[in-house]
């Protein structure tokens, strides 16, 4: 080979090297905003918009989505975190240290020589036998009264008790098969308001007040109209009223339209929730005849009012139906208020399905907002231990899963036993971080627990963030949920993996856009 060729070859090795370390430099950059988070001693993060206004929180896919990550990368990590948060609502933290110390680990191999598909090869193979390994060790929960489900809310609420409690009674209300669903989020039925008391209750809230501050602020017991579409007279385009016949026509829909809201009244309806707006005319009527009106309400809160109550949901030409037959796409539900102080209207004792909601509460927004994260986490964590169980924390479970991936890449022929411990060596990073934010020598204790683990065999021993000794994280109650611990292993095993792949980095030109014609 010429000494031209050669140093062309060696010029693009040296692009692909500087390709990986640009991409691993700024997935560390990303994993080190929220690494000092982590642990039972891990402290908050500051976000601080262009307007100075703040975000003070503990909460790692709140710091990953509203942190500025301009580097293509960084933004993979962050979407790779946000699917993980969607699928299972926690350990975002945890997917963020791994991908980072994965690549961390494999940009070290490839710059001593190991071939990048070596190293993929090899990472592929820790993950899955690391994968392995955490389904070994998980235990089953019994079911919502499992005692170690506190456990799991405490740990994934960051020791709020009053959380806790306020999760597991919803999780309790909702019951055992509700959890079956794989449509159901538990966190999706925690609420957050300032100046609100905690408390659970049967029932569904909307998020709006009432339309007429003049109609009722209560009814019971509620029989209730569930509009998708607004409750307005059918319209007709211009051309058609500007003749005789479609002002006649236009004038017939609204006469129609008033028949039937008088008709609403007529069948005892006394709650309407509709997604859009309301004419004047209707509402005026509605509230004369003693009915509360509510309107632009989510699809998410309408839903769960239809479920809760029974209510089938109908578009406005649903009312030109009989009035004995529009009465039984009614719901029906014990009593419906309007909390004036915190803004919002409750619907108790459906006639539907069963339903619980959480009210978190709190003195001011920011820290209002900042319980409603740690209460969906906890309840988050809650229903994953349920589908799949528990694993011992604290960074015990990662530092069992190196050892056996460490076990496992001395049977591993050739170059992929480099890619498979950089898995071993990242599993490792989870309890060296806790370690090191509660004030201890990471390399000291990280060393100490691998020894008492292979003496002991025991995979729950870690450190106990408090006394700074090692202890058993399943005698201290330190349990995960093995969905969760699994879920953000493979989350970070796939985007290091993307990330390794990436071969050269390329803008791409503007895209051109011809002006309209």
């Amino acid at each position: 080979m010429t000494t031209g060729k050669q140093a062309e070859v060696q010029a693009q090795a040296d692009e692909r090297i500087a390709a990986l370390i640009s991409n691993a430099n700024a997935v560390h950059s990303a994993a080190a905003a929220v690494a000092g988070t982590v642990g039972p001693k891990g402290l908050d993060t500051m976000l601080v918009d262009r307007n100075g206004e703040t975000i003070i929180t503990n909460d790692g896919i709140t710091i990953l989505t509203r942190m500025e990550a301009s580097h293509p990368a960084a933004r993979m990590l962050v979407n790779a975190a946000r699917a993980q948060e969607e699928e299972v609502g926690d350990g975002t933290t945890t997917t963020t240290i791994l991908a980072a110390a994965i690549l961390s680990a494999a940009v070290a191999q490839v710059t001593r020589g190991v071939p990048v598909a070596r190293v993929i090869e090899g990472v592929h193979l820790g993950v899955r036998h690391a994968l392995q390994a955490l389904e070994e060790q998980a235990r089953p929960v019994g079911g919502i009264a499992e005692p170690v489900l506190r456990q799991v809310a405490l740990v994934a609420g960051r020791g709020h008790a009053d959380i806790a409690d306020l999760v597991l009674t919803a999780a309790g209300m909702w019951g055992q098969e509700k959890f079956a669903d794989p449509t159901f989020k538990l966190a999706d039925c925690i609420f957050a308001e300032e100046r609100a008391a905690n408390e659970v209750f049967h029932g569904v809230v909307i998020q709006r007040e009432r339309l007429d501050r003049d109609g009722p602020g209560a009814v019971a017991p509620v029989r209730l109209l569930v509009l998708d579409d607004a409750l307005v007279p059918e319209e007709l385009d211009q051309a058609a009223l500007s003749t005789d016949v479609g002002f006649r026509r236009y004038i017939e829909l609204v006469q129609e339209f008033r028949a039937n809201i008088r008709k609403l009244a007529e069948i005892g309806v006394n709650l309407v929730v509709t997604d859009r707006s309301v004419d004047d005319w209707a509402l005026e009527a509605l509230t004369d005849a003693g009915v509360m009106v509510v309107h632009r309400v989510a699809m998410s809160e309408w839903r769960r009012v239809a479920e809760h109550t029974g209510a089938r949901v109908v578009r406005r030409t649903a009312l030109r139906k009989p009035a004995a037959e529009l009465a039984r796409y009614l719901g029906h539900a014990e009593r419906a208020c309007e909390d004036e102080r915190l803004g919002h209207v409750r619907i108790l004792g459906g006639q539907g399905k069963p339903m619980a909601t959480v009210l978190v509460g709190a003195v001011t927004a920011e820290v209002v907002a900042e319980r409603e994260r740690i209460a969906r986490d906890a309840a988050a964590s809650v229903q994953a231990a349920i589908r799949e169980g528990v694993v011992p924390g604290g960074g015990a479970i990662e530092l069992h899963a190196a050892r056996m991936v460490e076990q496992y890449g001395a049977t591993v022929k050739g170059m992929a036993a480099y890619g498979v411990q950089c898995v071993a060596d990242a599993l490792r990073r989870p309890l060296w971080q806790i370690v090191a934010n509660a004030g201890y020598n990471p390399l000291e204790k990280v060393g100490d627990v691998l020894v008492a683990q292979g003496e002991g065999g025991s995979s729950g021993i870690a450190v106990d963030c408090d006394t700074g000794e090692l202890a058993d994280m399943w005698l201290l109650g330190v349990v995960d949920p093995a969905l969760v611990k699994r879920y953000a292993l493979r989350t970070a095993g796939e985007i290091a993996e993307a990330i390794l792949r990436i071969d050269t980095i390329i803008r791409m030109k503007g895209d051109r856009v011809d002006p309209p014609a």
